[in-house]
């Protein structure tokens, strides 16, 4: 029952995040912003997402599995249906049209979310269909319009290794978590969830470390992300150091995702890296 609450709370909140506003999209790009710690040549923590994803303090992953001839029959069987399913999202208006909205178009990545948030839902709630993915993958092309390259799909948090695999195998992929995260005083779980990164809250402005030589050259960061220390690529990722600092931790943000590129040609290996091709 306590499972059922979670699962439909997590739900609610991507069902508020349905309604914000163009504008709270916008700073959730600043999510994405670059900063000297990342280990992706991506940008922050969607750009972990995105291009390459390293495991670290910030990024869990699955374990790999021993290929299985069963696991390699899925993993053609899962492209087949990706490229059938999803080839007309190659017009991304056609994406937009059916709800997939873009977040942080305004900042550059190497891969564009566009997310849908009645499929994310649907997927934190535990439903997984390779026709409805929480989000498209797409590069942004030079003259304009984007060129689709797959497509991330979720699963709770609560999920195990085993739960996982039935999804996409574990021999094929690495699903991925945000994990041992930082939040300064003043900002919550929701409010990232949201995009909300310049919450109005007295404790906020105090907490961040505005004269930090880490934070030189930052300019562009905005509300929390300001300061290196916090989110999904900061320099803290144990709970005391957080607390000391009067952040708030959170051993997981977000629940498990697995991002797959059917369309880079019959190679299951590229269809299914961490990196996208």
């Amino acid at each position: 029952m306590a499972l059922r609450r979670w699962k439909l709370s997590i739900a609610s909140a991507f069902i508020v995040a349905a309604l914000a506003s163009s504008a709270i999209a916008h700073d959730m790009g600043a999510m994405d912003h670059d900063d000297s710690n990342s280990n992706s040549s991506g940008t922050g923590a969607m750009g972990q997402m995105g291009a390459h994803m390293k495991m670290g303090a910030h990024m869990t992953m699955t374990d790999s599995r021993p290929a299985t001839p069963a696991d390699t029959e899925r993993g053609e069987l899962i492209v087949k249906t990706m490229r059938d399913k999803l080839t007309k999202y190659q017009d991304y208006k056609v994406a937009l049209a059916e709800g997939y909205l873009p977040y942080m178009e305004t900042v550059p990545q190497d891969v564009f979310h566009f997310a849908s948030r009645s499929a994310s839902a649907a997927e934190y709630m535990g439903e997984f269909d390779l026709a409805h993915p929480g989000s498209l993958l797409y590069e942004k092309q030079t003259l304009g319009g984007y060129k689709l390259v797959g497509a991330m799909y979720s699963a709770p948090p609560t999920d195990d290794p085993a739960e996982l695999d039935k999804l996409i195998p574990l021999s094929l992929s690495h699903w991925h978590a945000h994990t041992n995260i930082c939040l300064p005083a003043g900002v919550t779980e929701d409010d990232v969830i949201n995009g909300r990164i310049m919450p109005s809250h007295p404790k906020f402005a105090s907490s961040l470390d505005h004269s930090s030589e880490m934070n030189h050259g930052m300019q562009m960061r905005v509300g929390y992300l300001a300061d290196a220390r916090f989110g999904f690529t900061g320099t803290i990722s144990e709970q005391a150091e957080c607390e000391a600092v009067g952040g708030t931790f959170h051993k997981q943000i977000f629940g498990w995702m697995v991002h797959v590129y059917p369309f880079a040609g019959d190679d299951l290996k590229v269809a299914f890296s961490t990196e996208a091709p």
